[in-house]
């Protein structure tokens, strides 16, 4: 096997360009190994023919160039319709259903170039951070097959982590990019809502949680994947369009940058056993670059911010699937945590959906003022380390009972409740050997500035270069 596998997509894609390798080597390289390790991590599924996937890298090396994706292989997150390819979103309610058509995601990607080849592992319907469904299977991590890749973008992670992808797309409600970039090694970004474009059915004024997202093992990969899927939308009416492009700009001078820590919150949420201290280490190397590190005390009541974001999930999620809900032989087939997730959402009064949005306001305008004074706030990205991949959650954090099925998240929800941008960075090991990460938080609109501070800190670490014990 060569190591066409091992470049990042930013390098793989200019030798296809300039012709010192072709589509059709990628290819073959890449289902390789893809044949080799994902029987046992269960990051990619629904995948192609393998025959077909040549054929489509011949026809990449016959046509002309469409873009920088032009003959990679990519999958798609299995929540993301693409057409031809089996799309399930986790439940057995789609286990055989086979999209006639892309949703913008997938023909973005498609148009520039890349080969669809199938989709990355996601927990049932996105809910919850830990990738596994009744459809496929759980998704186990690279750097301990025990242990969970995180969710809901886990296969996405999980097969960037193990070369299996040069790149991936994801999505994040409540930390879906975030987490599981943590547990794998990787960059996760979720960017400021209405910079990536969602789906433009159904309602689109009123639910501001979730985005999509790009993942990779370099900031610039990222950076240039977050160009492709940031293509304003007319259809949508929150978007946020960006100003000139993210790759060009990103090697700027950080030196100088004054960063606020908000740690664990003063205690609200509670951490595992050496995650703290990996960040510390973290924020002391990057005083190194010339950063100024400024401990917070607790900017906002956690208490209030919980319970709006459990006010607006349960809303959002009882809005989205109630229709599935009211048919009795589909609501027998949704899982427990979706169940719960809609009958939050279902009694809610208009007032009390207001309210939450009021203390979502008041957040808002709390975060804004900071930044007056900081360029960026940092938080770890995981409250625990990933956890057996047999677990549903986990059910504790050092020692605090954990009173939802998603509650040892919490730590996502102040960037989720309002759509800041967030890039979970690489941050090392622990004594245990399991990866961990941090998220790099920007003012709305900032996410330029965060990528810059990701790309300092990836040129000065470098730690997606230590790969999972595989082959």
């Amino acid at each position: 096997m060569s190591d066409l596998t091992a470049l990042d997509a930013t390098e793989l894609s200019e030798l296809v360009a300039n012709r010192h390798v072709s589509a059709v080597e990628v290819m073959a390289d890449y289902l390789d190994r893809i044949a080799l390790l994902n029987p046992a991590l269960n990051a990619i599924v629904g995948m192609r023919d393998p025959d077909d996937l040549m054929q489509a890298a011949r026809d990449a090396d016959a046509t002309p160039r469409r873009g920088w994706l032009h003959g990679l292989p990519l999958a798609i997150k299995d929540l993301v319709a693409v057409k031809g390819i089996r799309t399930t979103w986790g439940s057995p309610i789609y286990a055989d259903f086979v999209p006639e058509a892309d949703e913008p995601l997938a023909a973005r990607l498609r148009a520039s170039g890349a080969i669809l080849i199938g989709k990355t592992n996601t927990p049932e319907f996105g809910l919850g951070s830990h990738s596994f469904n009744p459809v496929y299977g759980a998704t186990r991590n690279p750097y301990d097959r025990g242990r969970t890749a995180g969710g809901s973008s886990g296969g996405a992670a999980a097969a960037l982590a193990a070369r299996m992808l040069p790149v991936a797309d994801g999505s994040d409600m409540m930390g879906s990019l975030r987490n599981p970039a943590a547990f794998c090694n990787v960059y996760g970004f979720r960017p400021s809502f209405g910079l990536v474009p969602g789906n433009p059915d159904g309602e689109t004024f009123l639910h501001m949680l979730a985005t999509d997202g790009p993942m990779a093992r370099s900031p610039r990969d990222l950076a240039r994947l977050l160009e492709i899927l940031a293509q304003p939308d007319p259809r949508l009416p929150h978007n946020c369009p960006r100003v000139g492009g993210f790759a060009a700009d990103l090697s700027a001078m950080v030196r100088g940058r004054r960063i606020g820590w908000l740690g664990d919150w003063a205690g609200h949420y509670p951490m595992e056993p050496g995650i703290l201290d990996l960040c510390h280490a973290a924020l002391d190397r990057m005083e190194g670059l010339g950063l100024h590190v400024e401990p917070l005390s607790p900017p906002f009541d956690p208490r209030l911010l919980w319970d709006s974001w459990c006010t607006l999930r349960g809303f959002a999620n009882a809005g989205k699937r109630r229709a599935l809900y009211n048919d009795p032989e589909k609501r027998a087939l949704m899982k427990p945590e979706l169940l719960w997730e809609i009958e939050q959402g279902l009694p809610l009064t208009a007032m009390q959906v207001h309210d939450a949005s009021l203390i979502r306001s008041d957040w808002y305008r709390t975060v804004a003022a900071l930044f007056e004074d900081f360029d960026a706030l940092i938080m770890p990205s995981a409250q625990v380390w990933p956890f057996p991949v047999d677990w549903r959650y986990p059910e504790t954090v050092a020692g605090h009972p954990m009173d939802t099925y998603h509650r040892w998240m919490e730590v996502v929800v102040p960037v989720s409740l309002i759509g800041l941008p967030s890039l979970s960075v690489p941050i090392g090991f622990g004594d245990g050997g399991l990866p961990m990460g941090m998220q790099i938080i920007g003012p709305a609109g900032g996410d330029l500035g965060v990528l810059q501070l990701g790309e300092a800190w990836h040129q000065a670490t470098n730690w997606p270069a230590q790969r999972p014990p595989l082959p």
